[in-house]
């Protein structure tokens, strides 16, 4: 009798475990940029991959890349109208800004982080972790699983730029996010909004004069082929996050919650691993490639002239901003 128990026990599990198999949960990933020769291109596939292998294939990452599903914007107006065009996408670490989230405000401050060293202090940290809960807090229907970084960022115009001097008057497109227009708008130019989807047209045909990214983008994106002169300022890193939705992460078991995290911190190293390689691999094709490289030796102008901005978004959370800079 017992040996019937135990065969129908081992049964019973046999077939649950089939069934989980033969059922896996999918959840979609969005990402606006290429996966290939892309920082968050690697992000996304390391993810995916981690998460599928420990989960033994009971959750399957559906990356959705290129932009296929819509803009940074558009997808976060769907998830935070409830909208189901995504379970878990990779976003800007200040895209919440405009939603509510005044903390990551803190991350696009121009001139915040010395290198990527420092920025990888602060994603290491407590205070990291308090930052990714920020939207739980606020009552926004999503939450940061981790953070990485594409690289400093940098302008590119389509015609050549030197100094600060050169920006007076110039249409820059710029998310739209509060900080970056008004960092723009202090360096002597015109912040313009264009869709990151449409932006190498918008340069082609002279809706705007120049734009912002990290290296990596600049080359991925075609858009030497449009705006040749990279201006390497490095006045924001390009700190980043993935985020999954309420309604995904409501799906999960606590056991599969844990897959997850494990899948946005090998995520989290895999980036940070990449950022010197790909960052590397881009500037000997630009070199190579002949297209005009401009350093930007000294700073204290640049950091000067964005003081407004600076000031205007660290006041109401200035210890928070200090702890950060002091993470250096």
């Amino acid at each position: 009798m017992k040996k019937i128990v135990a065969l129908a026990l081992a049964l019973i599990m046999a077939l649950s475990c089939t069934a989980a198999l033969a059922d896996p949960i999918t959840l979609t990933y969005a990402e606006v940029n290429p996966l290939d020769g892309t920082i968050v291109g690697e992000m996304a596939k390391a993810f995916k991959a981690k998460v599928e292998e420990v989960s033994a294939g009971n959750i399957i990452i559906d990356v959705q890349a290129g932009g296929v599903l819509g803009s940074e914007d558009q997808i976060l107006d769907n998830l935070l109208g409830y909208g189901n065009i995504t379970d878990i996408c990779r976003i800007s670490a200040f895209a919440l800004t405009q939603y509510g989230c005044g903390k990551a405000s803190l991350l696009s401050i121009p001139y915040t982080f010395v290198n990527e060293d420092h920025f990888w202090n602060f994603a290491a940290s407590d205070l990291a972790q308090e930052f990714l809960l920020e939207p739980q807090e606020i009552g926004l229907p999503l939450r940061g699983l981790c953070y990485g970084e594409e690289g400093f960022r940098h302008f590119f115009f389509k015609e050549e730029v030197k100094g600060i001097e050169d920006l007076k008057g110039l249409k820059i497109r710029v998310s739209a996010d509060p900080v970056m227009t008004g960092m723009v708008s202090n360096l002597g130019a015109t912040a313009t909004t264009v869709a990151f989807t449409e932006l190498y047209s918008a340069l082609n045909t002279g809706v705007v004069d120049g734009a912002e990214q990290p290296t990596a983008n600049y080359f991925s994106g075609a858009f030497p082929e449009v705006a040749p002169y990279l201006l390497l300022d490095g006045h924001t890193l390009g700190a980043l996050q993935i985020i999954i939705t309420d309604n995904a992460w409501a799906k999960l078991n606590e056991e599969q919650q844990g897959w997850i995290m494990e899948g946005a911190k090998y995520a989290s190293e895999v980036c940070r691993e990449k950022v010197a390689e790909i960052e590397a691999e881009t500037f000997k094709k630009l070199a190579e490639g002949g297209y005009h490289v401009i350093e930007v030796e000294d700073k204290t102008p640049w950091v000067e002239a964005c003081q407004p901005t600076i000031q205007a978004n660290t006041a109401a959370l200035a210890d928070l901003y200090q702890q950060i800079l002091d993470m250096q």
